[in-house]
């Protein structure tokens, strides 16, 4: 069984299955070793973890993490991936179980029972750019206990994650993943690391996930519905596009003195708010529609 993590291997294997990319998948496979070594240390995976690796491609990563994992479900949406992962680059490993299946699709909590007693899991994944904020989302708010997620993303996707206000690249996205996890970039990963190269640049990044939050927020539905909607129209004040949100039934007097109660001027943009004022803007703005 030949490792994966250089090109020649990787194209012997594809040949052998007259396997063809599928750009619907988002296929990209990584042909570096050195990333997998960062991206297995990164993640810290130890023999004691068990570990999730979404879309394991033809198996490249997968045969690190069974070198370093107790035990590894993989769950990969290609059928034409499976003969592969089973009959070949996976078949010397007794602790790997494959899935032919939509992530976004499978009960990762019932799994993470069965397998794991219920105890915080580890994701790796190398995850298609085209739905990668749904897949990171669904982990988040699945409820399953999740330690770390380390992802390879497209670059601009990772700064955006780990980005604060006032830098234009700061939205939901960077607010969502702060409220469940704390981002690291571990690396950034040019195109010539995969297999066929993708047009953008990728990073490497590590969400850590909070024992507790962060903020203190009596309803966190409603803050993320607030944070959606400020964002949604980036040149408005804060004040009109909570006003002017199909999601919100909030009055214009109620969101007023919300942010005049939190110290913000009435002109206020979305992406000047930090998580902790955006926890303290949903509070007020339940405390006055209780009133």
């Amino acid at each position: 069984m030949a490792t994966l993590g250089n090109p020649k291997n990787t194209i012997e294997v594809l040949q052998k299955y007259g396997f063809n990319f599928q750009k619907r998948f988002g296929q990209n496979f990584l042909i570096d070793t050195h990333v997998l070594e960062k991206i297995i240390r990164s993640a810290n995976v130890t023999k004691d973890d068990m570990v999730l690796e979404i879309g394991p491609g033809i198996g490249t990563m997968t045969q690190y993490l069974c070198e370093n994992a107790r035990e590894v479900v993989a769950v990969e949406i290609d059928k034409n991936l499976i003969p592969i992962l089973e009959n070949d680059t996976l078949s010397e490993y007794d602790n790997v179980t494959v899935i032919n299946e939509d992530i976004l699709k499978v009960d990762i909590k019932k799994l993470a029972e069965e397998k794991n007693n219920g105890k915080p899991i580890k994701v790796v994944a190398n995850l298609p750019y085209y739905i990668t904020t749904p897949i990171i989302m669904g982990l988040f708010e699945s409820g399953v206990p999740i330690e770390n997620i380390t992802v390879m993303v497209q670059k601009e996707v990772a700064d955006r994650m780990q980005t604060g206000p006032g830098s234009k690249d700061y939205g939901a996205l960077s607010l969502a993943v702060q409220y469940y996890a704390e981002p690291y970039i571990v690396a950034n990963v040019p195109a010539n690391c995969f297999m066929p190269r993708p047009n953008v640049g990728s990073a490497v990044i590590r969400l850590t996930t909070h024992t507790t939050p962060t903020v203190d927020v009596k309803d966190k539905t409603l803050m993320f519905k607030i944070i959606r909607a400020s964002f949604n129209q980036r040149r408005k004040t804060l004040l009109n596009g909570l006003n002017n949100s199909s999601e919100l039934s909030i009055s214009k007097e109620v969101i007023v003195q919300a942010i005049e109660n939190i110290n913000k001027p009435a002109s206020v943009r979305g992406e000047a708010l930090t998580l902790e004022e955006f926890a303290a803007l949903t509070n007020e703005i339940i405390a006055l529609t209780e009133e």
